[in-house]
């Protein structure tokens, strides 16, 4: 996969508790550059994205229950609802990790239905993707909690946050674009640092790739 090709699949992440305004403006500058679909930031730096990335190609994008997902549904709607407001177009959630592994599908329903709700509200209606955290599940959790997660209108199911004990694998991968239907989209976040374990992953079947090495990774890639 080719370097232009590659870049467009890319949100170029930076989600640490420690992330500056000066850190998203660069961030920015390296999407516009770059061709990244879009940028992946915390939820109070929206505003300042929106404004940089207005009319420039790439999109804000912004987490909800984010790291957790113990958020009360409550709580994730009204933070989607005030990140789309405020410019993000995509949205990536985390689902209720707890609740699928005591097979609480219910509340896992709810819970994704309530920020897919939410999101309906606002202007462009922006992309949900919704992160499961597939380090922390059995494949038989990781397969029910995408059938979910489609259920109430995902757009995207997320591998992981990058920030549990593992991230994304090419098996994990793979199995989530078995279980999701064509529409459904398959984003692997979580410890790619290179151009092969991107390609790699695409070839597994993500359709989007969260990255903080961005760069290096489209960096290794073919012209």
């Amino acid at each position: 996969m080719r370097k232009q090709e590659l870049a467009r699949l890319i949100d170029h992440t930076a989600l640490g508790p420690a992330v500056s305004a000066g850190r998203v403006e660069e961030l920015c500058r390296e999407a516009i550059r770059y061709g990244f679909a879009a940028v992946c930031i915390p939820p109070t730096h929206v505003p300042l994205a929106a404004r940089l990335l207005r009319e420039q190609g790439p999109v804000v994008c912004t987490v909800v229950g984010f790291p957790h997902g113990h958020h009360t549904p409550e709580v994730k709607a009204f933070e989607a609802r005030t990140v789309g407001s405020e410019g993000a177009r995509e949205v990536d959630m985390v689902i209720n990790v707890a609740a699928l592994k005591e097979g609480d599908y219910a509340r896992v329903s709810a819970d994704v239905r309530a920020v897919r709700e939410a999101l309906e509200k606002v202007a462009e209606r922006p992309v949900l993707k919704v992160i499961l955290e597939c380090a922390l599940l059995d494949d038989r959790e990781k397969t029910a909690g995408a059938i979910l997660a489609q259920a109430a209108g995902a757009d995207f199911v997320k591998t992981s946050t990058g920030f549990a004990s593992g991230g994304a694998t090419v098996e994990d991968v793979a199995l989530l674009r078995r279980t999701v239907a064509a529409h459904v989209g398959v984003k692997a976040a979580g410890g790619i640092g290179d151009y092969e374990t991107a390609a790699r992953m695409v070839e597994a079947g993500a359709n989007r790739l969260g990255a903080s090495r961005s760069v290096a990774i489209v960096g290794g890639a073919p012209d």
